[in-house]
């Protein structure tokens, strides 16, 4: 029976609810496996007149709690039924106040699903509930900025309108500042700043202001507006105590790559990426190494399985067993292959070796030289793929493949031709700035003296 009561609270079947009433006065006292009433799971899925009945019947029914200790208020709060959130309302007020095995209140459900029109109604009936802390010390404004429920945050901070509710902290410290920088919420960060009267260099409880957060955080292309924002209304870094000019240089310089008082890159920081970018270039290097040598010694089109009986000009045999197909039936494609896949093989190699003997990758001019290499490794393996897509293509297909080299080569030669000429560009622009004084001095002097000499003249 318990079991047609649950699937008449699935359904929101009034009819069997009826029929099993008269079957069993005493049904809805009976306790569900599940942990849920018929009215929590009415209460879930909105089923409105078939809560009526249960709470005309039984309303103690508004304060039980399921086994997350979820009471209905709970769970049609949360799923935003707003019909259901005032038929409970009335009947059991505290439950408002009542927090799950989260430490939750309904109006924190509400909050987090942006449940803007049930929000309303319980901060009506209990607006001390929205003080209430979570067991992750989060506070409901918190969980409104993590969960990026705007319209919530909004609502509430207007409805509570208390300068010390806007700067409530959770238990590591952080304001409702500090979260919108993590989670780069630059809308709400702008609300926060522009209509309450947040604390803009309130610290944390590791000593950081929200700028020291986004400074430290991961990269993302909202930190400039974050940045802006943030200095407009008088960020500043918790070791400073105010903000050096030259952040806002090294910004505008470098909109993707924001950074603290230094300038330099932090030397951890440094040796972790110079440890990874060697890690990435030998599995490359391991990689296309790899690949050159298994298209070497099987190339393409196979191996001849059986030695020819015919003999050519010379009296051998026109082919012979372990012998390459592509070499007999395309002799010049398979020498151009052998030296083109050759190439590859020997510059991976090269990379691998110098790697493995421990070449300073911070020093510019090695990882020039490691990034020519690994250049040629890839165009080696363009090559090598054209020519072996030529030597087994049917003739009739010729004139299709011919178009898709062209169109390739070309590709190629200016993406390649566009990397070397950016390079070159940024080559000479750090030549100009570390020779560039010392060239102007050598330069200056000679044509002081040339000027001396004709006015003397």
């Amino acid at each position: 029976m318990e079991r047609r009561l649950y699937d008449a609270a699935l359904e929101g079947d009034e009819a069997l609810l009826f029929e099993l009433l008269q079957e069993d006065t005493l049904i809805l006292d009976r306790e569900i496996p599940s942990g849920d009433t018929p009215l929590h799971i009415a209460a879930m899925l909105g089923h409105v007149t078939f809560a009526k009945e249960i709470l005309s019947r039984k309303p103690k029914l508004a304060g039980e709690f399921n086994f997350q200790r979820r009471s209905p208020l709970h769970l049609s709060s949360a799923k935003g039924h707003l019909e259901i959130v005032k038929l409970l309302l009335p009947i059991n007020p505290s439950v408002c106040l009542a927090c799950d095995q989260d430490g939750r209140t309904p109006l924190h459900l509400a909050a987090m699903k942006d449940q803007i029109e049930v929000l309303n109604e319980l901060l009506k009936a209990k607006p001390e509930a929205c003080w209430i802390r979570d067991d992750r010390g989060d506070t409901i404004q918190h969980l409104c900025i993590r969960r990026n429920s705007f319209e919530a945050l909004k609502l509430l901070i207007h409805s509570v309108s208390d300068d010390e509710f806007v700067n409530l902290k959770d238990d590591d410290g952080n304001s409702l500042l500090h979260i919108a920088v993590m989670n780069k919420q630059l809308e709400m960060l702008k609300f926060l700043l522009d209509c309450t009267k947040v604390m803009v260099n309130s610290l944390n409880a590791y000593g950081f202001t929200a700028l020291d957060v986004l400074l430290q955080s991961p990269r993302d292309l909202k930190d400039i507006d974050i940045l802006k924002s943030l200095l407009e209304a008088g960020a500043m870094r918790s070791k400073d105590g105010n903000l050096e000019k030259k952040t806002n240089d090294q910004i505008s310089s470098d909109p993707y790559r924001l950074k603290g008082s230094n300038s330099e890159m932090d030397p951890k920081k440094k040796n972790d990426w110079i440890k990874k970018k060697r890690n990435t270039l030998m599995v490359v290097a391991s990689l296309t190494a790899t690949m050159a040598f298994q298209v070497g010694v099987n190339p393409p089109s196979g191996l001849w399985q059986d030695t020819s009986t015919k003999l050519n000009s010379q009296g051998k045999p026109e082919h012979q067993a372990g012998f390459s197909i592509m070499s007999s039936n395309s002799p010049v494609a398979y020498d151009t292959f052998l030296v083109s896949n050759t190439v590859g093989f020997l510059a991976s190699l090269s990379i691998i070796l110098l790697l493995i003997s421990g070449m300073p990758l911070n020093h510019g001019f090695f990882m020039w030289v490691l990034m020519v290499i690994m250049w040629i490794v890839i165009t080696s393996i363009a090559f090598t793929y054209l020519i072996s897509i030529t030597t087994f293509t049917p003739d009739d297909h010729t004139k299709t493949l011919d178009n898709i080299v062209v169109v390739a080569i070309f590709t190629w030669i200016a993406m390649m031709g566009l990397l070397l000429l950016v390079n070159t560009i940024r080559l000479v622009v750090k030549l100009l700035k570390k020779f560039g004084g010392f060239i102007m001095r050598i330069i200056w002097p000679s044509s002081s003296r040339m000027n001396r000499n004709s006015n003397n003249v």
